[in-house]
């Protein structure tokens, strides 16, 4: 007969699958978050998945609402169907981590309401002023070298749950200016922890902007933001241009 002993190993058994495969599953939610726009192929190498496990869960991840396919054509590819690249969803985000939201979205609202709009500027800019103070050291070890100290935010920033990379742009051979000139860092943002505040109070990635630009000596410029819809906040940075020799930061809304 089947004996209770065999009827709790399988229950143990049942549950102990069902934790790997929910382990398993986060770690392929936080890949598409580090490394997305990524395909299936890639995360599975990453991760040291087989490509059935991978789209198992990937598949269960999208069906959730949790990452989504952001069709992307290879560079230089002709016509034809995109390649699949997988991104993280506003829900995904929010599954990672976003703790104390509707508290703290009600209280910036009481604050801006109840005092004004300086106010909420000010507390953003206080928020600023400590990311500031705690990256800079950081930073300032790099040395002078922009591209360096790039790399060094973006280090910096990936300890604060932001998932951030520093990639420099490289101008296409035929171009008419020096490269020097042209060749530029593109910091990339994957996960940002006041995204859904940001969504209402554009202020806290204004104050950021300024930061990056503080804390790297040049101007830059915000090329998209997570708050505005995209997948990443991506901000140029040049790499020939000093601070205040151009116009004023500018971000995309």
């Amino acid at each position: 007969m089947y004996s209770v002993r065999q009827a709790q190993k399988k229950t143990a058994q049942s549950s102990r699958t069902a934790e790997t495969e929910e382990r398993t599953r986060d770690r392929v939610l936080r890949g598409v978050l580090t490394l997305g726009p990524v395909s299936a192929a890639n995360l599975g190498e990453e991760l040291n998945l087989t490509p059935a496990a991978v789209r198992r869960h990937l598949d269960a991840l999208e069906e959730d609402g949790l990452i989504v396919v952001a069709p992307i054509k290879a560079h230089g590819a002709g016509a034809g169907r995109p390649a699949r690249r997988y991104v993280i969803a506003p829900q995904g985000h929010s599954k990672i981590g976003n703790d104390y939201l509707d508290i703290a979205r009600s209280a910036l609202t009481m604050l801006q309401q109840q005092v004004g709009d300086d106010a909420l500027r000010l507390f953003a800019s206080s928020r600023a002023a400590e990311m500031e103070a705690k990256y800079r050291p950081a930073v300032e070890a790099a040395g002078e070298d922009v591209a360096a100290r790039a790399q060094a935010l973006a280090q910096a920033m990936t300890k604060d749950g932001f998932v951030a990379t520093a990639n420099e742009m490289k101008p296409a051979g035929n171009s008419r200016l020096p490269q020097h000139l042209l060749a530029s860092i593109q910091l990339c943002q994957g996960h940002c922890p006041v995204r859904d505040l940001a969504e209402d109070f554009h202020v806290f990635c204004d104050e950021e902007t300024e930061i990056i630009s503080s804390l790297l000596g040049v101007d830059v410029r915000r090329l998209s933001t997570m708050s505005a819809g995209a997948h990443v906040c991506t901000t140029h940075i040049p790499l020939a241009r000093d601070l205040g020799s151009s116009p004023e930061h500018t971000e995309q809304k």
